[in-house]
């Protein structure tokens, strides 16, 4: 059985995919179209990111299984542990995967990140400090980061 589902979140819309097993994908999506399921894995990601909203979860515990190559698969894993309400330039998450000349190429892994917010993508700034991208949309990026940071 597999799951996907849509939340209405404060950033908008959200679609919630996973395999039954592990969370697949996480991405705003503009409108609901097609059909969807509940399933425990697609509910529990539900939960927590409204947890997460509310500020009651900066740590999220839920199977994740995001497709990718190996390479962007260390990147994710990386973001994964930058802490909530941090954040890391590219160069950093280059250093950390122990790829320090890659810093373009992990800036294109963080911007294909499948599982938005759950891998926390939106924590990599650039490393003059400027936001940068965020495939959801420098808006998104910027709420949540002052989410993080209680800004509000």
């Amino acid at each position: 059985m597999s799951g996907r589902i849509i939340y209405d979140s404060p950033v908008g819309l959200l679609e919630i995919v996973s395999d039954g097993k592990a969370l697949r994908s996480v991405r705003a999506v503009n409108e609901i179209d097609g059909e969807y399921f509940h399933d425990d894995i697609a509910d529990t990601a539900e939960k927590q990111l409204k947890e997460y909203f509310c500020g009651k979860r900066k740590v999220f515990d839920i199977p994740i299984a995001p497709e990718g190559t190996d390479f962007r698969k260390k990147v994710w894993k990386a973001l994964s542990a930058v802490p909530y309400g941090e954040t890391r330039s590219y160069g950093d998450i280059a250093e950390a995967i122990e790829r320090p000349s890659a810093s373009r190429a992990v800036g294109n892994a963080v911007g294909d990140n499948p599982i938005l917010i759950i891998i926390p993508c939106h924590r990599v700034i650039r490393s003059g400090g400027k936001l940068g991208g965020f495939s959801a949309g420098t808006e998104m990026k910027k709420f949540l980061l002052k989410l993080e940071n209680n800004l509000f």
